[in-house]
């Protein structure tokens, strides 16, 4: 018996090859349809760049220096093509976490000291962009601690950064320094003084006690204050008040003196009052404050940078619970 074998039609033996067409046809479609397939930036094995670092040149501040500065690498512009297209997401541009600046500090005394420094990053043209700052604690005599710290807070239309450096240093005995936010000391109570405010040549430096502990604890009258130099050194020459009534009368009347009791989590203010006048004399300056809350209490060193001019007069208000 003979097989026949079926005549197949020509739109048969084409079709094949038709649907082959509109596949690539529907492929490319695809491709030129769904932008971010690639990504400006990544090669052709779809690694996108990484951070490159640059030369720093900081000559430093009292044994603290930058010493590498990360900045992202800019990518490339792809080559326009007329059959592809790109789109610019957040994966393809670079993140301000980027900017990281390396630091180190020496301890060139002969104590354990506990550092605070400003590191400022800044564009081509020198423009601050954003200052940091970093907090180094127990830094023994001799010793070198390094660190780095990133530039927060830059605009996406801000100028690129290209360069780093510290730009202030300031340094406690490391028994004496303010407790680190959300550690309470074994006094049970922290001591911190805030930026200030100046108005008019009078300076007003706030300082501030918080009971962190579980048990009441009180204070009365005035805080307790001994004014440093630079070295540490008692400063002469400049009169403790009490009150501010020599230095102004236009920061209000001075209240009187009275105990002033904290529960756990209660916290109560003083001031630092003072003007800035300079006239005839040698102006002094004192860095460095060490505050106890009352008689007994353990002292702790603040850093309000107090330009007392040549007026040789500090004046303190008393304690008085802060208001929730």
């Amino acid at each position: 018996m003979r097989r026949t074998t079926p005549l197949r039609s020509p739109l048969a033996r084409t079709a094949p090859v038709v649907s082959a067409l509109v596949a690539a046809a529907l492929l490319t479609a695809c491709g030129a349809g769904r932008a971010g397939t690639e990504r400006p930036g990544a090669g052709r094995g779809g690694a996108a760049e990484s951070p490159s670092s640059v030369q720093v040149d900081d000559p430093g501040k009292d044994g603290v220096r930058v010493t590498s500065l990360t900045l992202p690498s800019v990518s490339p512009s792809p080559t326009p093509s007329p059959t592809r297209s790109y789109l610019v997401s957040a994966d393809s541009l670079a993140p301000e976490s980027e900017v990281v600046a390396g630091y180190e500090v020496t301890n060139e005394g002969t104590e354990t000291l506990t550092y605070s420094v400003v590191i400022t990053f800044m564009s081509a043209d020198g423009g601050a962009m954003a200052n940091e700052t970093a907090t180094v604690r127990d830094v023994g005599p001799g010793k070198t601690v390094r660190g780095s710290v990133r530039a927060t807070g830059l605009p996406p239309t801000a100028p690129r950064v290209t360069q780093a450096k510290v730009l202030e240093v300031t340094k406690v005995p490391a028994g004496e320094a303010p407790a680190e936010p959300g550690t309470c000391p074994a006094s049970g109570v922290r001591v911190s003084a805030d930026r200030g405010d100046a108005a008019m040549g009078l300076r007003v430096v706030g300082l501030r006690l918080q009971n962190c502990g579980t048990r009441r604890y009180t204070v009365e009258g005035y805080p307790l204050l001994k004014l440093l130099d630079s070295d540490f050194q008692p400063v002469d020459g400049v009169t403790v008040l009490d009150g501010s009534g020599e230095i102004t009368t236009g920061a209000g009347p001075d209240e009187r003196p009275r105990p002033v009791t904290l529960g756990p989590g209660e916290s109560a203010t003083a001031a630092l009052v003072w003007r800035n006048t300079t006239e005839f004399g040698t102006a002094v300056n004192v860095p460095y404050v060490q505050v106890r809350a009352k008689a007994g209490a353990d002292p702790v060193t603040v850093t309000p940078n107090l330009d007392l001019g040549t007026t040789g007069k500090l004046g303190v208000r008393p304690w008085k619970k802060a208001e929730r």
